[in-house]
Order: structure tokens, then C-alpha cells, then sequence
């Protein structure tokens, strides 16, 4: 997978992983170490059959059966901040990851400052591609306040854009479900925003239980899945903010937004933001891993995903240094 980060100037340099710089997808080395984690799942259930409005890999009731293993390769990216200036590199890095993965997922500012034009160079790039593309929006999406003319330039080339909403993907005879919510800011312990105080401030602590209430709704109409996955843009765990300064992880994430994952221990949760951060922790059993391009060093960072029933495995390369 390449490393090439693309992108405005930013203050903090990426830390691109030694053996992966400059490394073209179609090359990678395999993962280097695996994550195990007991999944909670429950393929047999009956009436749980959900399904996302329009989306046509909804679940048809394909489970993995007892002797069946799948391998399910997630091409993850964040922070892509597309504009017209890196057309080139954008469509180059799609081109590239197109058919070497079975799902692309965008963790948010896929925009420079949230400009419609700036997405339609990131629609262009995924328009006509075989590998169905997911995205949540960021922060710099949301800046010129357009973010919904963001996301239509996105649907627009059949990106589906999850907004505090989930959808469901059939891959390899595999339900994968993905909840996808932005996040919001309101710190963590010993730094917090309080529901108190002036309306303003209980505005934004508000819009935080919004996006943490959706994720928690998500996972339970994706429990079903054997596979299940939880985009975001904000962090949801101090972990992989280590490397940023202390004073501003309250405006990087939340830690309300980890209280769903750790009641339905998804197998994977994937966000971006955080520039300077750190490429991996965990929330209880469930890996979270930092994927920004200016964190990972790569235009996309591939996850291999095997489910078994109870059980998922999660294999990455080696974390970036």
C-alpha cells in the first residue's frame, strides 16, 4: 500500500512506518502482528435482519457458518483533505487501492475546508471504482457550513456517506456491518466538558451524546453481523491522541463516544483527526486504531478482517514508529 500523504502543509510531520515508506499496495508486506477479540455477534437470531435504505449489499442472510472462515481486507484512510491542487495524488492513491481491498473507509475531513468543489475532486476519484467506498465527514468538512453539499458530491459517485447512521455490506458471503457517526468533541477524564452551565456549552455537550446515542443505536442494528465495524472522525479514546499537545485533546475527541463501544465490543474502530497521534490503543477488547494519512504515512492503511463464529481476528502491518 503507498505511503505518500496527501494533503495542506500541516505543523506536525507524519511518522511513516520504515518498512512501509513508499510501499505500493499492490506490494505490501503481510500483516506483521494480529489482534484477537471475542465477538459477540449472534448470526443465528431471527429477525434481525437489517438493512441500510437503498443500500444494495444489504444483509440477505449470509452468516458465516461453523467451519467457514473469511478474510475481509478494510483499505482505511483519514484526513485525506482532497482539493483541487492534489487532484493528481487523490486519483492516483484510488486507482491504486481499487480491487485490493473489499471496502474503502474514509474516517472524516476528506475536505480542505469543506469547500463542494474541494469533494468533487474526491467523488471524481471514487466514481466507477469496483470497491464500495464508506465515508464519515470531519471537522473540515463542516467549516464553510456546506457539509451537506459535501456529502451529496459524494453520493453523488456512490460514495455512502454515514451521518450517525450504520449500513451493512455483503462481502464474500460476509455481513459486515459499519456504523458511521463524526464524533464531537468534550475531552476525557480530568479534562471534560459537564452538561452545566451557559446554553452554548451545553449545546456542544448535547451534540456529543447525539453522536455517542447514534453509535450505541448502530451497533445494536448491526449486532447480528459478523463482522462489525465503527467509523469515526473524532477520537474516542485518549490513547491515540498521545503525541498531541494535553490542552487540546478535549477538542480532538470524546470520551463518552467510547461508553457504546465498550458495552457492544465492535471488532475494529477506526478514526482520524488527531495529526500528531498515536496509530493504535484499545477500548476493553476492542482495537481503535488512529487511521489519519499524516499518522499512518500511507494513502490507506489495509486491516485483514477473519471472522469465525464468535470470534474475529483483526491482522495489521507494523505500527507506524
Amino acid at each position: 500500500m503507498s505511503c505518500s500523504v496527501f494533503g495542506p502543509p500541516r505543523t506536525h510531520e507524519a511518522r511513516p512506518p520504515p518498512s512501509a515508506y513508499r510501499t505500493p499496495a499492490s506490494r505490501s508486506a503481510a500483516p506483521a502482528f494480529r489482534v484477537v477479540s471475542t465477538s459477540r455477534s449472534n448470526s443465528s437470531s431471527p429477525g434481525m435482519a437489517a438493512s441500510y435504505p437503498g443500500l444494495e449489499s444489504a444483509n440477505h442472510g449470509h452468516h458465516v457458518g461453523v467451519d467457514d472462515k473469511r478474510t475481509i481486507r478494510i483499505a482505511a484512510a483519514g484526513d485525506v483533505h482532497a482539493s483541487e491542487a492534489h487532484r493528481e495524488r487523490v486519483e492516483s492513491a484510488f486507482a491504486e487501492i481499487d480491487g485490493e481491498a473489499d471496502l474503502i473507509l474514509l474516517a472524516g475531513d476528506v475536505t480542505t475546508q469543506g469547500d463542494p468543489e474541494e469533494a468533487r475532486v474526491l467523488a471524481d476519484a471514487c466514481e466507477g471504482l469496483r470497491t464500495p467506498v464508506y465515508a464519515v465527514l470531519g471537522n473540515h468538512d463542516h467549516h464553510l457550513g456546506r457539509g451537506h453539499e459535501v456529502a451529496d458530491a459524494l453520493r453523488s459517485a456512490g460514495v455512502l456517506v454515514l451521518d450517525r447512521d450504520w449500513a451493512i455490506a455483503e462481502v464474500e458471503s460476509v455481513d459486515v456491518g459499519i456504523v458511521g457517526a463524526k464524533g464531537f468533541v468534550g475531552g476525557f477524564a480530568g479534562s471534560s466538558l459537564p452538561d452545566f452551565g451557559e446554553p452554548l456549552l451545553r449545546e456542544v455537550y448535547a451534540e456529543t451524546t447525539a453522536e455517542t446515542d447514534a453509535i450505541g443505536d448502530g451497533l445494536k442494528a448491526v449486532a447480528h453481523c459478523p463482522l462489525r465495524i465503527v467509523l469515526l472522525h473524532y477520537a474516542p479514546v485518549e490513547g491515540t491522541l498521545e503525541g498531541e499537545p494535553p490542552g487540546i485533546w478535549t477538542y480532538l475527541g470524546c470520551a463518552r463516544l467510547g461508553i457504546p463501544i465498550a458495552e457492544h465490543l465492535p471488532d475494529l474502530v477506526l478514526h482520524g483527526h488527531a495529526h500528531a497521534g498515536r496509530f493504535e490503543s484499545s477500548i476493553a477488547e476492542t482495537p481503535v486504531y488512529n487511521v489519519a494519512v499524516q499518522v499512518t504515512g500511507r494513502d490507506f492503511y489495509v486491516f485483514e478482517l477473519e471472522a469465525t463464529p464468535g470470534r474475529s481476528e483483526v491482522e495489521v502491518d507494523a505500527p507506524p514508529a
